[in-house]
């Protein structure tokens, strides 16, 4: 076989890749990946020659990706608010616009006086959670998902990064069995409306159970919204990320159950309503 160098190789996988977003650096990523090294080394040592079994290897990874298959599954891990998740189709990938519900916790833990007790519904990958104990050290986080696996992807993750003893997982739907109050509850639960899911690309790869919310898309945070009620310390804070074609309707959901509650939908970096946010007050 013609040894091709591993600059060869990337103009290769990026012809391939050219119908994906950020082709050349996605082959980058895959290259990194297979050779165990980072993105600059692969840069920095481009003239160096791949194996006959790391040329077969490395282009079976740029087909899985050219079928559709997301970067993440392939690569098992996803950056999200500096830190790398384990990620399988087991877990919802984590995205950038849920950094959003991140900032604003962190921004509310930090104007508390005290400890602060921190529920985190429907953790998937853990990123929400770890993220607030890596940020927040001071807080003790409840994590909660229906889903054995994803919690079991989840506690690795904990571990990885440090905050096992800090982050309690539990096995549940919802706040189902959930005892004792907390101040702040966080979720990104499944917000997509049945009848769009079937028209996206996202369902054939990533968990429907983390996707699909009901027929309007509320049908979870509906009941996490009710359920929270008699688990929520005034003042609390609970923090939703939802669907931005749901806005108003989770804001009428809000009003509904905390009447005198301040309440506010807040934008993504896209100018997309993304989050929902519901503080009570004494």
């Amino acid at each position: 076989m013609l040894q091709l160098s591993i600059r060869d190789c990337l103009k290769k996988a990026e012809a391939k890749l050219k119908f994906t977003d950020e082709p050349r650096l996605s082959a980058i990523i895959l290259m990194a990946h297979l050779l165990n090294q980072t993105k600059t080394w692969v840069l920095a040592y481009s003239e160096e020659t791949l194996s006959e079994s790391q040329y077969q290897a490395f282009f079976a990874l740029v087909e899985r990706l050219a079928g559709g298959e997301p970067l993440p599954y392939i690569t098992g891990k996803q950056s999200f608010y500096g830190l790398d998740f384990k990620v399988n189709p087991a877990v919802l990938i984590p995205r950038p616009e849920t950094e959003l519900l991140v900032d604003k916790a962190l921004k509310w833990l930090q104007d508390q006086p005290d400890e602060k007790q921190i529920l985190d519904v429907g953790t998937g990958s853990g990123c929400i959670a770890i993220s607030l104990a890596k940020n927040s050290p001071s807080h003790p986080i409840r994590a909660i998902d229906i889903s054995e696996s994803a919690l079991k992807i989840a506690a690795e993750n904990a571990k990885t990064h440090g905050v096992e003893n800090r982050i309690s997982f539990v096995q549940a739907n919802l706040l189902e069995n959930f005892k004792g109050k907390v101040d702040l509850i966080c979720a990104n639960l499944p917000y997509i409306p049945t009848t769009s899911l079937a028209n996206l690309d996202v369902i054939k790869w990533e968990p429907g159970l983390a996707l699909d919310g009901g027929m309007d898309g509320l049908f979870l945070i509906r009941q996490l919204l009710e359920q929270s009620q008699r688990h929520l310390n005034v003042p609390g804070l609970i923090l939703l990320e939802i669907d931005s074609m749901t806005g108003e309707s989770a804001l009428n959901l809000a009003r509904h159950f905390y009447p005198n509650a301040d309440i506010h939908l807040l934008k993504d970096l896209a100018a997309k309503s993304r989050l929902l946010r519901i503080e009570v007050l004494k």
